[in-house]
């Protein structure tokens, strides 16, 4: 599997390459400023890009996307539930005095198909919380137990992404952690939208978030019992 990060100032967002190493097919996901160092890579790996994936709507994960579409003439796929957020890219921008190109339509909306890429598997996890059309992509080779975990601003490593944006819920949030992205395995590469990579194993001891939400300290491998506001 072939794995590219970029991310470049102000808000230091990764974007990525991930391909499969034998037939050179490869998607994009999350393309934002970073953009033009992707497609440089693009290029230099000898990959055909074949899909633009997205985490979610945001302005700063979505503001290369009319770029990659210019460059690889590729279906550009979102969850529904962040179309409205996807379609006003440009004014989300403004509110932080920056320029975004305005991204176009949305080709697919995620539908549970599993997306192949060469010898790869791209599978879609529906993760809202910080968004209402967040997603985890879970991408695996063929005849291997790896799993890598792209996950946009839902998990960090040792945070969570914020909930005080439009559609965003804490208590959800929370949930599409613990429910959705922790059963997907330990060993699990987690691979977020802002900052280094991490692993689920790490993240379910250590993450203080998850250990409050769960009620455990980072000594407890199980939850305590716990009496919660009603």
């Amino acid at each position: 599997m072939i794995i590219e990060t970029r991310a470049v100032p102000p808000l230091q967002k990764n974007g990525f390459i991930v391909g499969c190493s034998r037939t050179r097919q490869a998607v994009l996901i999350d393309p934002g400023d970073e953009v033009d160092a992707l497609v440089d890579l693009v290029g230099a790996h000898d990959l055909t890009i074949l899909h633009i994936l997205l985490t979610h709507g945001h302005f700063d994960h979505v503001s290369g996307v009319a770029r990659a579409a210019r460059a690889f003439g590729v279906p550009v796929h979102l969850h529904q539930d962040d179309l409205f957020l996807y379609e006003r890219a440009v004014e989300q921008g403004a509110l932080f005095g920056l320029h975004v190109d305005p991204p176009p339509p949305v080709d697919r909306f995620y539908d549970g198909t599993v997306i192949e890429v060469g010898d790869l598997a791209v599978r879609v996890h529906h993760t809202p919380g910080h968004c209402p059309g967040g997603v985890c992509l879970e991408v695996a080779a063929a005849a291997t137990p790896e799993r890598h975990l792209f996950v946009g601003d839902t998990l960090f490593a040792g945070s969570i992404g914020r909930t005080d944006l439009p559609g965003g819920n804490y208590e959800t949030l929370l949930r599409s952690i613990t429910e959705v992205i922790f059963p997907l395995g330990d060993e699990a590469i987690v691979h977020p939208g802002h900052g280094p990579d991490t692993t689920v194993l790490r993240e379910r001891r250590t993450n203080p978030f998850v250990l409050d939400y769960l009620g455990r300290d980072a000594s407890e491998d199980e939850p305590r019992q716990v009496k919660r506001p009603s």
